[in-house]
């Protein structure tokens, strides 16, 4: 890690009353697993997650699994967490639900593989052998997705549809920070929906980007970052210096 990047972290946790920290689930606290049903918070996370909470302003996990979802995962009281990608703080995504759910049964996707969320829909393929053929796929229930006025993108081993909403996790760090009156935060993510979140920390007294990589992830996410580790278990070293 460079000195840079450890001195933008020791002076975040010089005064974690005036900073925030804004880390995603999935591939960040938790290991990317072949069934989203079967991802588990390690021990050891938990354990972290519970001692941030009581030194630092706001500890947040903001994802792309609904907000239920992650808190039944967590279980850590004080804890904020935003689904959806952030789109949880947009009222006027809530009127999409019917038809995302809508879109997803008629999509010509295997119900085992498809994930139904409060206000998005993920069409898995990591199962997939083939997966420039799954790609190919995808594309053309993407295509029907933009077609529907829909928002469609891939990420790890995913396509997601959302709503055609101006939110994502970009507004819920910067919604959140100006709730706590915050001029400092360390982001988390490890998918292109997370660089969103890292221009959130643009401009603050100390922001630090932090890429959980893999070899699935964006190129531009290591690019982007101030710091990058290698998967959820140095991530979780990473945690314990703060």
């Amino acid at each position: 890690m460079a000195a840079t990047a450890d001195a933008l972290l020791e002076r975040l946790a010089s005064e974690p009353r005036l900073a925030g920290l804004f880390l995603d689930f999935d591939g960040v606290l938790a290991p990317i697993v072949e069934r989203p049903d079967d991802a588990a918070l390690p021990p050891g996370a938990r354990t972290e997650l519970e001692r941030l909470a009581g030194r630092y302003a706001l500890v947040a996990v903001v994802s792309g699994r609904s907000g239920d979802d992650v808190r039944a995962r967590i279980g850590v009281p004080g804890i904020a967490v935003v689904g959806s990608h952030g789109l949880e703080l947009a009222p006027e995504a809530e009127r999409w639900r019917e038809p995302l759910a809508a879109f997803a049964a008629r999509a010509p996707w295997p119900a085992a593989r498809t994930e139904v969320k409060a206000l998005a829909v993920s069409f898995h393929f990591r199962d997939r052998a083939d997966e420039r053929a799954a790609r190919t796929e995808l594309q053309a229930i993407a295509q029907a997705a933009r077609e529907q006025g829909l928002v469609a993108r891939f990420g790890r081993k995913v396509l997601e549809v959302l709503p055609p909403v101006a939110a994502g996790k970009g507004a819920a760090v910067r919604r959140l920070l100006e709730q706590e009156g915050l001029r400092r935060a360390l982001v988390a993510g490890d998918d292109t929906t997370d660089l969103d979140a890292f221009d959130a920390v643009e401009g603050l007294e100390c922001g630090v980007r932090v890429a959980v990589v893999s070899p699935e992830s964006p190129a531009a996410l290591r690019e982007r970052a101030d710091v990058a580790v290698e998967g959820t278990e140095a991530f979780l070293e990473l945690l314990r210096r703060l």
